[in-house]
């Protein structure tokens, strides 16, 4: 029988850590957070301390593996909790911990921590060798952040619902991150082009060698844009053209020199997700996803499960003496000497870090991407490939670059050109940087003919070009964690969380690749502005990031920080509350029932005011949210005037007297009236699920027609429509339609076994075989595809989203 228990957090890190541990030790996983502050209600008590109040969470698989943990933990001698090594693993340790002690026969169990930052055999066996108390200090930090957290959602969130609409929600984090691109679309709007103009020509040297040049000063004066003598007009430029139309050029000076381009650090969880989003077109939340993959464990042949990364979650670029030497025998094995620096790479630390992990890496070198290709799928050798070789070139010889200016005089006038080659590739032999809005050296890799100091060159052409400035660009997923990053907003934990979870509230829409924020956005986040500025600060979020980082160092107390925070965000509260309620109601609103004082309550329902004296007198002020927007058109069913609403999917035209009219008009982004959807037709087949409505022929709002009962929303049966296309494999007479395999839809031939999955397109044949169907789908973080359902045909393209 095992003696011990050790209880990690997913299946997968359980089963590799359990292949290295051996009979004496069970493993198992509690699946993430096991207790959490209830949905239904605020959860904490702030008449007292802000004690929060923990329920163990409602999930099947929860209940299922803390009622197996109990029951192992009952039969061993000790218990290892070995979730994540960080702020949210060290409270989930806690709360597993405090569950077992509450329950009668685990209570006497002692239950030990184990942290490990890679999961290898050599790792896992020291951690269980030196186990520890659980850090409390690490765990008040996370309950700081999480009562925090929730006093500020659970208090902004019922008077969104109240002003805007219901179903808002309102955080620190994502209100803060809202308020970044909402800004950052105030500049691209505000933004007014300048015009500039720029002179480049091409000269030819007295050996005949054609080289690029560009006009840098005039009079001495640079004209670089935003400088005294910058070209704004045409003219200007063409008089400069005109002017060195029979001008002699000479060659003033021409410098060579050496310069050092050094490897960039490790991963750190935000330039990982940057990265991959550049790179690999991948989601924050993705990246992340695989990458936690490779951390848990991967099958590989004989060697079994392995931890093929370091923890993913981190803001250190530090790294261990075993990891350094690691790669730098792996160096020497496998490139020449060169390559190897005599000391290893050190890399600083910004002043935020809190440096609890190493950076993200490889757990040994010599798993390479080619090794363990066979293994992975797709996207996990993309990730993987991507930490190898970031982590690797960190530990390389900087390239060895040769910069060379040629300064040309002509007349009053002076031009440059550069040009780099490079001399020793170094560490971009193995890995080359992206990153976004970086200007690389001018000319890179580009040699310059041989000239020398005094020699003249011949004007080939000289042309002038017009330019505007540019906005600052709308944020690409990973500018804004880079952006976050750089003002303190959030932890690496929580920069993925956040953008998904702005994109699925539709405060911020994806646009070409850019996020920009949607009407409803903007809507909310002038109203939490105007309301509550300092907690939409950047400052503000960045300086409770700092203490929370104090609390978990021992130097502040929990509850002290959560008083400080409350007290004055309690005050604008009120003060936002009551002149809401007096542009709703009046500033001395009485109960319509016993005219006693009424005040503002908050139901499951929403915000409502309610009469001081409740239970005794029930009385509610009836209160609407913020007016409809009235408009000038009549409802086509009843003649009763209509008005501007904003629903889910933002604003459309609905009457007045809806319930009692439920006509609607909707509208395109732009605010244009859609053409009105034709009626549903009915059919004579009766619904299979209810029998008792008939089917009618409706139209999905991607604009798709389908079978719907006619009961609906009574009965909810749904049924694709009847493709009746021929089967595009040779020889076969089936027809193809939809089909289930369980739960999932398919298109699928009535007589072979032929199963495509995508969603078909009649109207577009292959261009390749002929096929008169294509199927089109998306898989995530890539675009969309196109490809013929014909097994003999390889047609397949990309196609836009549009």
């Amino acid at each position: 029988m095992a003696k011990y228990l050790v209880i990690v957090e997913s299946p997968a890190k359980a089963k590799t850590i359990e292949k290295f541990l051996g009979r004496n030790y069970i493993v198992r996983a509690c699946f993430g957070a096991v207790r959490d502050l209830p949905k239904s209600q605020m959860g904490v008590d702030i008449e007292h301390n802000f004690e929060p109040k923990y329920i163990v969470l409602r999930e099947e698989r929860t209940r299922n593996a803390l009622k197996e943990i109990k029951d192992k933990a009952r039969k061993v001698e000790k218990v290892f909790l070995a979730s994540d090594p960080d702020r949210e693993g060290e409270a989930i340790a806690w709360h597993v911990s405090e569950i077992l002690k509450a329950n009668k026969t685990t209570t006497d169990i002692p239950s030990v921590r184990i942290i490990f930052h890679e999961i290898t055999k050599k790792n896992v066996k020291e951690a269980v060798a030196a186990p520890r108390e659980i850090d409390f200090d690490l765990v008040d930090a996370q309950q700081a952040r999480r009562v925090v957290d929730r006093l500020v959602g659970y208090n902004l969130s019922p008077l969104l619902g109240w002003v805007i609409r219901k179903g808002l929600s309102a955080g620190r984090v994502q209100s803060a991150a809202v308020r970044m691109v909402v800004e950052r679309e105030d500049e691209v709007r505000n933004f007014v082009p300048e015009e500039y103009w720029s002179v480049d020509g091409t000269l030819l040297s007295t050996r005949g060698q054609a080289f690029p040049t560009h006009l840098q000063r005039r009079d001495g004066e640079s004209i670089a844009l935003g400088k005294e003598g910058q070209i704004r007009a045409e003219d200007q430029a063409l008089r400069i053209v005109a002017d060195l139309k029979d001008a002699a050029f000479k060659i003033t000076s021409v410098q060579s020199k050496e310069v050092l381009r050094r490897p960039k650090a490790p991963f750190i969880t935000s330039t990982l997700q940057q990265e991959a989003s550049r790179k690999l077109g991948m989601s924050p939340a993705r990246s992340m996803a695989i990458a936690q993959q490779l951390y848990q464990g991967i099958p590989l042949g004989d060697e079994g499960q392995v931890g093929l990364i370091t923890y993913m979650r981190t803001d250190s670029t530090r790294l261990s003496d075993e990891a350094i030497q690691d790669v730098r025998t792996f160096v020497a094995k496998k490139y020449e000497p060169a390559m190897l620096p005599e000391k290893p790479n050190v890399y600083k630390n910004k002043k935020s870090a809190q440096d609890a992990h190493e950076a993200i890496r490889p757990t040994t070198s010599f798993h390479t991407p080619e090794g363990v290709a066979s293994f992975l799928d797709e996207d996990q050798l993309k990730v993987y490939e991507l930490i190898w070789k970031r982590f690797v070139a960190s530990q390389v010889s900087p390239a060895i670059l040769e910069q060379t200016s040629i300064d040309i005089q002509a007349k009053n006038y002076e031009f440059r050109t550069t040009g780099t080659i490079t001399k020793f590739p170094g560490f971009t032999k193995i890995y080359e940087e992206t990153d976004e809005g970086e200007r690389r050296t001018q000319g890179a890799n580009r040699p310059l003919p041989e000239v020398n100091e005094g020699e003249s060159a011949t004007m080939k052409e000289l042309i002038p070009e017009q330019h505007f400035t540019k906005p600052p660009p709308r944020y690409s997923e990973a500018a804004l964690i880079r952006a976050m990053e750089e003002n303190g907003i959030g932890r690496p934990s929580t920069y993925a969380p956040t953008i998904r979870t702005i994109l699925d509230r539709q405060y911020v829409a994806k646009a070409n690749g850019r996020l920009a924020p949607t009407e409803l956005g903007e809507e909310v986040n002038t109203w939490l502005v105007r309301n509550f500025p300092d907690v939409l600060s950047i400052d503000f979020t960045s300086r409770l990031e700092e203490r929370l980082d104090n609390v978990e160092e021992g130097k502040q107390e929990w509850h002290e920080l959560t008083r400080e925070f409350y007290e004055p965000f309690e005050k604008r509260l009120k003060s936002a509350e009551k002149r809401m309620v007096a542009e709703l109601v009046g500033d001395d609103p009485r109960c319509p029932k016993c005219g006693s004082p009424a005040e503002l309550k908050q139901s499951w329902f929403g915000m409502y005011m309610g009469c001081t004296r409740h239970p005794e007198c029930n009385g509610t002020i009836r209160m609407s949210r913020t007016p409809p927007e009235p408009t000038d058109e009549k409802c086509p069913d009843c003649g009763a005037p209509m008005v501007i609403r904003i629903g889910r999917y933002g604003k459309f035209i609905a009457c007045s007297t809806y319930p009692k009219c439920n006509a609607v008009i909707g509208l395109d982004k732009e605010g244009n009236k859609l053409p009105p959807k034709p009626p549903p037709k009915k059919t004579d087949e009766k619904c299979p699920k209810c029998d008792e409505g008939f089917l009618f022929v409706r139209t999905s709002r991607a604009g798709e027609e389908f079978y719907g009962c006619e009961r609906y929303p009574k009965c909810r049966f749904t049924r694709p429509m009847e493709l009746n296309l021929p089967c595009p494999r040779s020889g076969c007479d089936g027809r193809v339609e939809h089909r289930l395999a369980g739960r999932r839809r398919f298109v699928g031939c009535t007589e072979c076994d032929l199963k495509v999955f995508g969603k078909v397109d009649t109207k577009t044949p292959c261009p390749k075989c002929g096929t008169s169907w294509t199927t089109s789908k998306k898989p995530r973080n890539k675009p969309r595809l196109r490809t013929c359902p014909n097994p003999d045909c390889e047609y397949e393209e990309e196609v836009s989203e549009e």
